[in-house]
């Protein structure tokens, strides 16, 4: 799964897996704490993301949050699906329901990043 796997990727890597949402570099510096510095993690999540091994979502706050992928390689990310980010406990989800959409003829997507803010079950 790994190219070239290193401690410092696994460590990365098995936060991301564990997590019950996607995350940020933040949130990822503080959990690492002082086993990874900031440019490490954002070095390692873009090449993550190069891989197939996690997408980057745009959140409305303006940050990139990052969420381990299901069924993707290096050439085939499938993501069209809304990301959600709860207003109050501030957790961002994949809603897992894929989304089609239609473009007029001769257009051809390549990101999709729809994004919905609101409350979650837990929340609301």
């Amino acid at each position: 799964m790994l190219k070239r796997n290193t401690k410092t990727k696994q460590l990365i890597l098995d936060s991301l897996k564990n997590s019950k949402s996607a995350v940020s570099q933040d949130i990822l510096l503080k959990e690492l704490g002082d086993e990874v510095d900031r440019a490490t993690i954002y070095r390692v999540l873009n090449s993550f993301c190069d891989d197939g091994i996690v997408h980057k979502i745009l959140s409305d706050d303006g940050k990139y949050y990052f969420a381990f992928c299901v069924n993707c390689s290096e050439k085939s990310h499938q993501h069209n699906h809304f990301h959600f980010r709860c207003l109050s406990c501030g957790k961002i989800e994949c809603i897992p329901n894929e989304i089609e959409v239609k473009l007029p003829a001769g257009y051809q997507s390549v990101n999709f990043n729809g994004f919905i803010s609101g409350y979650c079950a837990d929340c609301s």
